[in-house]
């Protein structure tokens, strides 16, 4: 992941990471929908892995969540989705919270993680006091441990987490749960600066980026810009509209091309790098 933001890098711009939950609207929809952010123009895809209690995620990935739940989807399912990802030469990460990998055991979730392609995992509740076994295993499968930083961090935090973190470094933009946002906030540019004062690890910044004006702003400052609700708002709207799959597909595609134009146009701030 990391030959992706030096790509990016050098071309002046940011990297636009989008996410989805696997199993929404439906596993093949799910899979069809993942396909569909790669070859629009995210340059990586968080899949999510769909949990019963997830303390990050906003209503809208909540809802396409406990959908996902109801409609059985499973682990296997959600590997079935980063392998979907990973055929079109986009990495894959899995975005998921510390239960499901415990449960289905540390070691053999990273061994099929790198088996279906996968490039990494994000894990929002894993504290790096507490990664160990996580960061050995994850080191034995070849892949990339992202974990989270927020506004309220200390340089000391900030610093814990650089050392264990790769791949890139999830900023959270403010305070709070994911959902769209009208403004995204000054307080990810200081979190930024503040990262690159201890790392050279990139820096992706997510929660509250949906539109590509915003994306722009975020890409002045930022490796790379981390976009979910709006994204799984887009498909859930269509679900409810009695929209069939195609429709879908094709807004989908739209909103990741203007989100993918405005992490090439970015709005001057903090250099990147």
């Amino acid at each position: 992941m990391s030959q992706v933001f030096a790509r990016a890098r050098a071309d002046g711009r940011a990297v636009l990471v989008g996410y989805l939950p696997a199993g929404f609207p439906s596993v093949a929809g799910g899979i069809a929908a993942v396909r569909a952010l790669a070859e629009a123009g995210a340059d990586v895809v968080e899949v999510g892995l769909p949990y019963s209690d997830p303390t990050m995620d906003g209503p809208v990935i909540q809802a396409a969540s406990d959908a996902a739940l109801r409609r059985g989807v499973t682990t296997a399912d959600v590997l079935r989705t980063v392998e979907a990802v990973a055929v079109t030469g986009v990495p894959a990460l899995v975005m998921t919270y510390w239960n499901p990998i415990e449960r289905y055991g540390v070691d053999a979730f990273a061994r099929d993680l790198a088996a279906a392609g996968g490039a990494g995992a994000i894990t929002p509740d894993l504290p790096p006091e507490e990664a160990g076994p996580w960061l050995a295993a994850t080191a034995d499968a070849g892949l990339d441990s992202v974990f989270l930083v927020a506004p309220s961090s200390t340089d000391a935090r900030l610093a814990r987490v650089a050392a264990v973190s790769k791949g890139f470094i999830y900023a959270a933009s403010l305070m709070g749960v994911t959902g769209t946002r009208e403004r995204v906030g000054a307080q990810a540019a200081d979190l930024t600066r503040r990262v690159r004062a201890v790392t050279d690890t990139p820096v992706a910044v997510g929660l509250g980026v949906s539109t590509p004006e915003q994306a722009a702003e975020v890409a002045g400052f930022a490796d790379g810009v981390i976009v979910g609700s709006a994204l799984v708002k887009a498909l859930l709207e269509a679900e409810r509209a009695g929209a069939d799959p195609g429709e879908a597909e094709v807004a989908l595609r739209g909103i990741v091309a203007g989100l993918a134009a405005g992490v090439r146009r970015p709005e001057p701030s903090v250099p990147r790098g």
